[in-house]
């Protein structure tokens, strides 16, 4: 296909990389590469809000203080501090560009209704009823729409990173991607000044989780490939309420329903979060998804129940209408009742190690979102942090990217066109599935919300014989969007094994049998992976 070149390449089309585009638009030429329809993004799946110092009887000291207690010690102070304190213009921001958030009456004034969730000790959550990221990717969407310098491709699967290299082989600067074109099965050199990762998180690497089918660890993966350090990829959290039906497919419950005072309750209706937390319900993420992993294998449970039928009828319709309708599909009255849940992979702590302005160790290439590890999150990210951090580090990725691309005039070099002319088309589709169902499998029982050094033992060496079999399969094969994803995940199943097995202690997300205490003396620090040679 016909190579493109733009000043401005973003990989994702959630919250952080629509903001990075929507600002970059006034500057130059902007790419937006999603692997599905622009409106599928991980970001249109957040139910709860976004978390921002917004109250008069709330405060940025508060907030960070809240964000440090989640992050079990891990968290990058300075990170924190900054990104909360971005939070409220980040959100305004996002009011400007058409976000509607949801408004009470309070007296005589109309204000945004704040919720809370777990972890925080104030109402700070802004939120569009239970549907925040669609309402959010609505905003985003029209503004992009709007913007004649933004050229979105659907449909395009990134490949890998083009980096330059000197004569020895060393690896430089990134100047773009190599992308399939889902419909064509063609592949084609996309040309930038600078790249934007932004590509969401991983779920799909385990068997149960709330994210999208896009969630394959593109962004982490090619970075890592390319020559990016990774970090704390062991800290992945696991949301504790997810409805438990054969046809939910893992829908994610809302934490905001137990910011309202939902109840969590074994079968026969009795609590017990009191037992695990003096918060209950209102623990860290981390401290109930492990209580009702803890009840849920001691008694053989399938599931617990989440109950909120005590509040006010109309209230539970008003504040979670989708929620509402979604549960009664499958044949749940929120109303009447206790709710079937467990838990599910949820959100990716660690990711590509970026700094303040969103950059990455390899020149010109810039990651925010999940992709990310900024520092804000350390071992266990707080409730609704995650859209206040992508929506700041998109606004700071673009100030940085500006700055370097007004300072440095540079032109890319001549890259090759993929070559594919040795690849056959793939008669044995069983070896991918297979595969794929081994990898989310595995992860799901070694290194999931309990882990110990048998299992993860175990995963190690079944994920190398994965890699092996996988790559091979890969470089003889002809590309499509399961290969591509399938490399993805057995690199980020590995880099997870990889951090899980090094550190030896528990915190936060990372709890294992063999060293169930937090070590401060020995492991008060990121887990850093450094790059691959091989690419």
């Amino acid at each position: 296909m016909t190579p493109l070149s733009c000043d401005y390449l973003v990989v994702g089309g959630g919250i952080a990389g629509l903001i990075f585009a929507i600002k970059a638009s006034a500057h130059g030429s902007v790419i937006v590469l999603t692997k599905a329809d622009s409106s599928e993004a991980n970001t249109a799946y957040a139910q709860g809000g976004i978390a921002s110092v917004w109250s008069v009887s709330d405060s940025f000291e508060s907030h960070i203080e809240d964000t440090l207690r989640a992050g079990a010690g891990l968290c990058n102070r300075t990170a924190v501090e900054a990104i909360v304190r971005d939070g409220p213009a980040a959100v305004r921001e996002l009011i400007e560009l058409g976000t509607r958030f949801t408004r009470i009456e309070e007296g005589s004034e109309d204000e945004y209704d704040l919720g809370r969730e777990g972890g925080h000790s104030h109402r700070r959550v802004l939120h569009a009823q239970d549907l925040t990221g669609r309402e959010i990717m609505r905003a985003l969407g029209e503004a992009v729409r709007a913007r004649p310098n933004i050229q979105v491709l659907e449909n395009h699967v990134a490949i890998d990173l083009l980096v330059e290299r000197d004569a020895s082989g060393r690896r430089g600067a990134c100047w773009g991607v190599y992308a399939l074109e889902k419909q064509s099965m063609s592949v084609r050199r996309i040309v930038a000044r600078a790249t934007m990762l932004a590509t969401g998180g991983a779920g799909k690497v385990y068997l149960y989780t709330t994210n999208p089918d896009i969630a394959s660890g593109d962004g982490v993966a090619m970075a890592y490939r390319a020559g990016a350090p990774i970090a704390n990829m062991e800290f992945y959290q696991f949301h504790p309420t997810c409805l438990y039906h054969p046809e939910a497919k893992s829908f994610l419950i809302s934490e905001a329903l137990r910011g309202e005072g939902a109840i969590l309750r074994l079968p026969d209706g009795t609590p017990f979060m009191k037992h695990y937390h003096p918060d209950a319900e209102l623990a860290p993420r981390d401290i109930v998804a492990r209580a009702i992993d803890a009840e849920m294998k001691r008694r053989g449970l399938d599931c617990v129940y989440l109950d909120i039928s005590h509040r006010p009828t109309a209230f539970v319709r008003e504040r979670f209408p989708n929620i509402y309708r979604r549960c009664l599909s499958y044949g749940f009255d929120l109303t009447a009742g206790p709710i079937p849940i467990v838990p599910a992979a949820h959100y990716m702590c660690g990711g590509v190690m970026t700094d303040l302005r969103a950059a990455t160790r390899i020149p010109r290439l810039f990651a925010a979102g999940e992709t990310a590890m900024t520092g804000l999150h350390g071992a266990n990210r707080l409730a609704s942090n995650s859209l206040l951090e992508a929506a700041v580090m998109g606004r700071r990725g673009f100030e940085a990217a500006r700055s370097l691309l007004a300072e440095d005039r540079s032109r890319p070099p001549e890259f090759p066109p993929w070559q594919a002319d040795h690849t056959i088309e793939s008669e044995q589709r069983v070896l991918i599935t297979q595969s794929w169902d081994e990898i989310r499998r595995l992860m799901w029982n070694y290194v999931g919300i309990v882990r110990s050094n048998l299992r993860l033992e175990r995963a190690t060496r079944r994920l190398e014989m994965l890699d092996h079999e996988v790559h091979g399969y890969y470089w003889d094969h002809r590309l499509d969007s399961d290969l591509i994803e399938l490399r993805n995940l057995v690199t980020v199943g590995r880099l997870i094994v990889r951090s899980a097995t090094a550190r030896k202690e528990s915190r936060g997300l990372h709890y294992t049998t063999d060293y169930p205490e937090r070590d401060d003396s020995h492991w008060l620090h990121d887990t850093v992976i450094e790059p691959n040679s091989r690419s």
